[in-house]
């Protein structure tokens, strides 16, 4: 089996219009295409939701891309039952069979009247499918299943092994799949003829379109807080899959059951169901004590991955974006072949000696269409027109003497000349710009010249900061003996904005466990990363590494580092939590160190190592073995001099320098002219 390159997860309803905004209960879809997720899809009606899923296939069959589409209903009946309506054993003539009576409309259908024609046809009015409306009679249609008698078996022998299964005889009520399936087969047999999809288990998998039956509460929980069911399943089941090495999902497709159908990943549950970041992402090796920087950003570099949702945006909104997926040009830069120069165009070189050329009316202008010039004539010809036909070579105009009707130059001048080749510069087709890249105004004249008028961004990470402890008050308010102004709140923020993510204050949190336990839950509802300041160690008032710690998501991460205390980090409700030092020097360099790159990671950006300068130290330092340090500096007469105090509570010193200076973990007695690397804040983004 090949790979697929897109992922749709259908969550399906078999009720009416749900309305412009969006609801639970409703039809939603998730899409994720080459491991990137978009933002979960809301379709009020089946008849929307169809002309969407026909809009996306066929994009999607456009671009060479192969689709797997998940439903969450059944596809097929207990064996017997098929061959009781139609004749036949094939489940694919039982869609065709509802297809040709379901009468379905955004605000009714004739589901329930179905039920009851099919009962009365094979199960004498009394069965197999009961239940209607509070205040509806149904000739054939039990409204419970009191006087129920079914000629069939219960349940699918998949539904028999699947948790909580409900049976697809039950028409309506809680929990009921009776309605989605006679209101959704119709569909799937339209789009399975439209676009001669491949239904599993029916069929081999091997064309570009494959419907499969997935039902996401086997292996998706509740939510996140604030987030509607359906949508954070059908988006989570799409990641589940895209995640899966293809010879993975060979194994799990790899399913006979011709009539009755199967469940996707009945049996694989536990390894369909890993988060998208363990709860142990974080955790050190046994036995680590205190861990060098270089293994901390590894382990960090390797256990993370992109978290924001994509959206596809005009050209004019791209700008500081990230690059979801590899962009390719649209056509050819140039797209046909045009001079670099004012001058005069003809075929072939010349070679040395005096030349002359009679001219042909008229001009090749920039914009203008190539026209053709004959074998032995010249044209004028303005920078960046198309060459006619006939014009491969153009002569300087300060080379030329015009004589009225014609031109006069010395050669040699080589064939050629002064002309652009048709995609010397880019060819159409060729990736412009790889995935991860934050567009820049240069992209944005690249992407336009080749033709891209949209393309697929990552919407900015959302890092919530929050700053604890009793002791600080906001700047302009009146600090008490024993309080401090709260420095490291603008300056985290600040930072991330620099960063190019989106912002969000989540204000302070007293030293109180409860009250930060409702601002982390209130929080993980609305951002992807949350910084917090203070807190981050093991002590009394230490809130934040006792919270994560009792959440079953946090380790105590001791770098080998100066400035810094340990950090804090896991997760709370699946978001990442980098519990920063309170110390303001502290908490800069761990953001610049440690928490940049580890967000560049999950907003999509990848990871990226600041640019280091080797310089001479305008300054003297004996310094230990065993931590590596980091020292603010500046760069005066080409040289790096060092802020004259160490201390971390001199703030100071952060607004002083210009960038860090990097000092190994070996032992070093460095003395003036002595080289050392010199990051300057730049390098961070800042």
């Amino acid at each position: 089996m090949t790979a697929f390159d897109t992922i749709v997860m259908v969550d399906w309803s078999g009720g009416n219009d749900r309305g412009a905004a969006p609801k639970k209960d409703a039809i939603w879809a998730g899409v994720n295409r080459g491991g990137v997720a978009e933002d979960p899809v809301y379709l009020r009606n089946r008849q929307v939701a169809e002309t969407w899923l026909t809009n996306l296939l066929s994009q999607e069959r456009a671009a060479g891309r192969r689709v797997l589409a998940g439903f969450d209903f059944p596809f097929g009946y207990p064996a017997g039952f098929a061959r009781a309506l139609t004749g036949s054993d094939n489940p694919i003539d039982l869609w065709h069979w509802f297809e040709e009576r379901l009468a379905d409309t955004p605000t009714d259908n004739n589901r329930f009247e179905l039920a009851g024609q099919i009962n009365c046809a094979v199960g004498h009015g009394r069965g197999p499918f009961w239940f209607t409306p509070h205040g509806k009679q149904v000739e054939g249609l039990p409204p419970n299943k009191k006087d129920y008698v079914n000629p069939f078996s219960e349940k699918r022998q998949s539904e028999t092994l699947a948790k909580g299964a409900f049976t697809c005889w039950q028409m309506g009520g809680a929990g009921a799949v009776g309605g989605q399936v006679f209101t959704g087969l119709p569909v799937l047999a339209r789009l399975r003829r439209q676009f001669a999809a491949a239904v599993w288990p029916f069929d081999e998998l091997n064309r570009d379109v494959a419907l499969v039956e997935i039902w996401p509460s086997l292996t998706v929980g509740d939510p996140p807080e604030g987030m509607i069911k359906d949508a954070w399943q059908v988006a989570e089941v799409a990641r589940q899959i895209a995640a899966l090495p293809v010879d993975r999902l060979a194994r799990m497709l790899d399913v006979q059951a011709s009539e009755e159908g199967w469940i996707f990943g009945l049996g694989f549950e536990e390894e369909l169901t890993a988060p998208p970041l363990r709860n142990d992402c974080f955790a050190l090796p046994p036995g680590v004590h205190w861990t060098p920087v270089d293994e901390a950003l590894a382990m960090l570099r390797d256990r993370l991955g992109p978290v924001t949702p994509t959206a596809s945006v005009s050209l004019g909104d791209a700008l500081d974006h990230i690059a979801a997926t590899d962009i390719v040009a649209k056509r050819d830069n140039p797209p046909l072949p045009n001079t670099a120069v004012d001058g005069y165009g003809f075929s072939g070189g010349r070679a040395a000696g005096a030349h002359s050329l009679p001219l042909i009316e008229g001009r090749a202008a920039a914009g203008d269409a190539p026209g053709a010039v004959p074998d032995g004539f010249a044209i004028r010809v303005l920078t960046g027109a198309a060459l006619p036909d006939g014009v491969d070579t153009v002569v300087l105009q300060e080379d030329v003497v015009r004589d009225g009707d014609s031109i006069r130059f010395s050669g040699p001048v080589k064939q050629g000349a002064n002309t652009r080749k048709a995609g010397e510069d880019v060819r159409a087709s060729e990736v412009i710009v790889t995935a991860g890249r934050r567009l820049t105004a240069a992209d944005l004249a690249l992407l336009a010249a080749t033709g891209v008028s949209e393309v697929t961004v990552r919407k900015a990470l959302k890092v919530g900061v929050l700053s604890t402890g009793d002791e600080l008050v906001e700047p302009g308010q009146t600090a008490n003996d024993g309080q401090i102004f709260d420095a490291n709140r603008p300056m985290l923020l600040g930072l991330i904005r620099r960063f190019g993510h989106e912002a969000i204050d989540l204000g302070r949190a007293p030293d109180d466990r409860e009250a930060l336990r409702n601002r982390f839950d209130a929080a993980s509802a609305e951002v992807d990363v949350i910084l917090t300041s203070g807190g981050a160690s093991a002590g009394d008032e230490d809130h934040v590494s006792a919270l994560l710690q009792e959440a079953g998501a946090m380790s105590l991460w001791r770098i080998a580092i100066k400035p810094g205390r340990p950090l804090a980090l896991g997760l709370w409700r699946g978001v990442p939590v980098f519990g920063l030092p309170g110390n303001p020097v502290a908490a800069m360099v761990c953001t610049l160190v440690f928490a940049r790159p580890a967000m560049g990671v999950l907003a999509g950006a990848g990871w990226s190592e600041p640019q280091g300068f080797d310089v001479p130290a305008a300054f003297t330092k004996r310094k230990k073995a065993g931590r590596r340090e980091y020292l603010r500096a500046r760069m005066r007469d080409g040289k790096a001099e060092v802020f004259a105090s160490e201390g971390s509570g001199r703030i100071s010193g952060l607004s002083w320098a210009e960038g860090l200076v990097e000092l190994p973990e070996p032992a070093a007695e460095i003395s003036p002219g002595d080289m050392v690397r010199f990051i300057p804040y730049g390098s961070f983004g800042v």
